[in-house]
């Protein structure tokens, strides 16, 4: 009796490392996405357990073939979506041997890829991210195009924010920050387009992510002289409501909303892939510091103007979180040679917020605002060689509380200048009262 308990012992015990093997060793393969932006691709694998992995490239035809161990799947690949000039199909090939399952990439060009895991993160589980890059051939397009011409046009980059496998928050009815915020951006895009003197490029034209340290670059390589980030708010509680501007502070945001939007943003580059981490390997470490110090109290300096202006305007169409810019750690604020500043448009996680963001008329009106804000700042500041600055005098409406020396300190002119091209004989002023401003 005690050797048939034993035996029993010993194969319920083997069979239950037998099922903890099977259960720990066998992942799946659960689905395929690829979100195509303009100059890369993004091929995210769904799996059931973080990938075990290794790839390579080939030629003649250029592939990328990437081998999962222990993976199986039984998904139909020729149904995945794909939109992507540089994707033309992903497979399934022959293993190199049992319990590996091979995918290939086929590619219509040579690019640039680079492979990393995730772990789950809500709404999404553990992934396999492969980043197809074709960056540098939009370099070479970009470098034999046509000279600018001597007076320019002010450049205004508008950074829709999140996309692709990053949703953003969440409204209480299901609609994505992402989307809200691409159809404000792009609002914002056609009304700046519209204006003689300015141009709009957006950081992302479609449902795609894009890294956050990759949207400055974008502004840089596009010579912009403002980076506009265009968000939805949302917190842990439904009651929060009103629009806000955010500019970079460097320290740590010191308000409760601040700092759970500066780890939501921690958790969009989980979401939408590892952060980048730039390095100097400049000998002149100290002068570079010093310059990029100076630099980006410049660009502090304008930031703060420039949100003042947009906030000012979001006052006269919909209800305002705080009437003064609120300052926070976002690093698609961080970029020292451009002033940056992050509109979050309302909180979608208020119900009623919610509801007027999906509407467009009112993301019209915030588009409306957001322009006149951006307007009004650079028609008073154009920059050195551009369309703006070759103009005569413009207007301004006098606001409670301005005063001649405030106006004249804003705009960077004498008092006696306005009051000449006004024909003011004193210096008392009236709200609402049109100013012309002479050109410094």
């Amino acid at each position: 009796m005690i050797k048939i308990d034993f035996i029993l012992k010993y194969l319920l015990v083997s069979l239950s490392l037998c099922i903890s093997f099977v259960a720990n060793g066998a992942t799946k393969l659960d689905g395929v996405r690829i979100w195509a932006a303009p100059e890369s691709t993004r091929v995210v694998f769904d799996l059931s357990k973080a990938p075990d992995f290794t790839y390579f490239t080939l030629t003649g035809p250029y592939r990328l073939v990437v081998d999962l161990k222990g993976t199986s799947t039984s998904l139909n690949l020729k149904k995945v979506a794909n939109n992507s000039k540089i994707v033309k199909r992903v497979r399934i090939s022959k293993p190199p041997s049992k319990g590996t399952l091979r995918l290939v990439i086929d590619l219509t060009k040579p690019v640039k890829a680079n492979l990393f895991a995730l772990s789950p993160t809500a709404p999404y589980g553990n992934r396999l991210v492969v980043d197809l890059d074709d960056s540098r051939s939009a370099s070479k397009a970009k470098a034999t195009s046509k000279p600018k011409q001597k007076l320019r046009d002010i450049i205004v980059a508008i950074d829709a924010g999140h996309g692709g496998d990053d949703p953003g928050s969440i409204g209480p009815s299901g609609i994505y920050e992402k989307k809200v915020v691409l159809q404000i951006a792009k609002k914002v895009e056609a009304k700046i387009n519209a204006t003689p003197g300015m141009k709009a490029i957006m950081t992302r034209t479609g449902d795609y992510f894009v890294n956050l340290n990759r949207r400055s670059e974008i502004a840089r390589n596009s010579k912009a002289d403002l980076l506009v980030s265009i968000h939805a708010d949302a917190f842990t509680s439904p009651q929060p409501r009103g629009a806000s501007v955010w500019v970079l502070s460097m320290r740590r945001a010191n308000s409760e909303i601040g700092r759970w939007l500066e780890q939501k943003e921690k958790h969009s580059e989980l979401l939408g892939g590892a952060g980048e981490i730039i390095q100097s390997t400049d000998n002149e470490q100290y002068l570079a510091m010093t310059l990029l110090d100076m630099s980006m109290d410049r660009s502090m300096a304008i930031s703060h103007n420039i949100a003042d202006d947009v906030l000012s305007n979001l006052g006269k169409v919909t209800k305002l979180h705080k009437h003064k810019p609120e300052s926070a750690s976002f690093a698609v604020l961080k970029s020292p040679d451009i002033p940056s500043i992050l509109v979050e448009t309302g909180f979608i996680s208020n119900h009623k917020e919610e509801r007027l963001l999906s509407q467009r008329e009112h993301q019209n009106n915030i588009a409306k605002a957001v322009h006149k804000g951006v307007l009004r700042y650079f028609e008073a500041n154009p920059p050195v060689n551009s369309l703006m600055a070759s103009k005569g005098s413009f207007k301004h409406d006098v606001r409670r509380g301005e005063s001649l020396s405030v106006i004249a300190h804003k705009y960077q002119v004498s008092i006696a200048s306005i009051k000449k091209a006004n024909g003011l004989k004193s210096n008392t002023l009236r709200i609402g009262q049109k100013l012309v401003i002479p050109r410094a």
